[in-house]
């Protein structure tokens, strides 16, 4: 069951990163817009539980009592926070185990006019390839449709013709990672309603679509990882993960200034620059000592030289990928950063020196409640899954106070489908 206290659902959306996991709690709520007159649904924030995560790197599961304990942690902090509890969430995944590639489909339209089930048919035999035993589909995206001879079709229904063709982008994940990630949420109480690749959902809260329709790249730098979306004609072309992120700033700092860990995060966070000429001679800052020893002031400086020479680093490795996937003349609005560490001073301004296209700072939007908790970076993918939840069961997340009733059989299908392949699993 998944109600707050007015009977409406919670929407819930769980970002379990490298270094923090994420717990947003959420309710939608409809107004009328004045000018259309047209009812127009928000997500409200009303909770969010956040709590240091050690068991998990690059996106892959490598303690399942660690994890399990920092998603009960969280999510004891949304519920003392919101007031509303919930035993659904929906999930981001990514990490070094994320492999994409693109696919071709073909069926015969059936009654001369392209109809939902044609759409539907061409799509599955896109997705009839050979994905290894060890791999699951994660999305399967259309990238675009062609009718006999005519192609760049974004939208093929009610157009008439004999032959449908589809192109899609296919992501796949390893099984024994999503597996372990499922039984970490399953023992902290949750139940999965879907799972999302990191990135995408990252990219629905920070990219508006005329951004989309003209060619960019999000590139989501999280605490173990980078990872990279790119879009071409409104939808996804390409994705990639490089495996450096803001831990590896953070143990720079760590071992450069010989200072405890999270005492090197508060440094990043509080006086992190990525260039160093931005930062004034006169500034100093405390740093705190290992095993008791004093703490001590340096130069703020110096503080820049360790961030910029990683930066410069990770930023040029982007790059690379960038320029390998060949997409850099189509990037027309550029590159948008996002995650946590995109929030540090310097990175843009660096980032447009190294990639020498135009780069602006992704921070989510379209959201109500307490926006201005979760108005960072690190909490794009956060609400890119509170944006995906809400489009798949719009007609289960928008509904009037008094439903309450609706909540216990909401998932009615989805619990069909789990007690039937339960009951497999218990026969073999």
């Amino acid at each position: 069951m998944s109600t707050s206290n007015n009977g409406r659902p919670v929407l819930a959306s769980l970002d379990i990163g490298s270094s923090t996991v994420k717990l947003v709690y959420s309710v939608v709520s409809q107004s009328t817009n004045n000018h259309s007159m047209r009812a127009e649904t928000q997500i409200d924030v009303v909770g969010v539980g956040l709590a240091p995560n050690t068991g998990t790197r690059h996106g892959v599961v490598v303690n399942i009592e660690s994890t399990t304990d920092s998603i009960r942690k969280a999510k004891e902090e949304a519920e003392l926070m919101s007031g509303f509890s919930t035993n659904e969430v929906w999930i981001s995944v990514s990490g070094t185990h994320i492999q994409s590639f693109d696919s071709k489909g073909m069926v015969a339209i059936k009654n001369k006019e392209v109809t939902n089930q044609d759409v539907e048919r061409v799509i599955e035999a896109a997705k009839a390839i050979m994905v290894p035993a060890d791999r699951t589909v994660l999305h399967v995206i259309p990238r675009e449709y062609k009718i006999d001879a005519q192609d760049g079709i974004s939208d093929p229904i009610g157009m008439s013709g004999i032959r449908l063709e589809a192109s899609v982008h296919i992501v796949t994940a390893s099984q024994s990672a999503i597996s372990n990630l499922t039984k970490c949420i399953e023992k902290a109480g949750f139940k999965v309603m879907g799972i999302v690749l990191d990135h995408l959902a990252a990219s629905k809260a920070v990219l508006s679509e005329d951004e989309k329709n003209l060619g960019v790249c999000t590139v989501d730098i999280g605490g173990g990882s980078s990872k990279i979306v790119y879009f071409v004609n409104g939808s996804v072309a390409h994705t990639a993960v490089i495996p450096v992120g803001g831990a590896h700033f953070t143990n720079d700092i760590s071992v450069g200034l010989r200072t405890p860990q999270f005492a090197a995060e508060e440094l990043k966070k509080k006086h992190g620059s990525a260039v160093a000429t931005m930062v004034s001679e006169d500034d100093i800052v405390e740093v705190e000592g290992v095993g008791g020893r004093k703490s001590r002031t340096i130069p703020r400086k110096e503080l820049a030289h360790i961030i910029e020479a990683r930066a410069e680093e990770c930023l040029g490795m982007i790059a690379t990928s960038i320029r390998s996937s060949g997409l850099q003349p189509v990037l027309g609005s550029g590159i948008v950063m996002t995650g946590g560490t995109s929030s540090m001073d310097g990175i843009v301004e660096m980032g447009e020196f190294i990639f020498d296209i135009p780069v602006r700072r992704g921070l989510p939007k379209q959201v109500g409640g307490l926006k201005d908790v979760v108005k960072g970076g690190e909490f794009a993918t956060s609400i890119g899954l509170l944006m995906h939840g809400l489009e798949q069961r719009k007609d289960y997340y928008v509904r009037k106070e008094s439903t309450g009733m609706f909540s216990g059989n909401g998932n009615a299908s989805f619990d069909l489908s789990s007690k039937v392949k339960k009951f497999f699993n218990d026969l073999f």
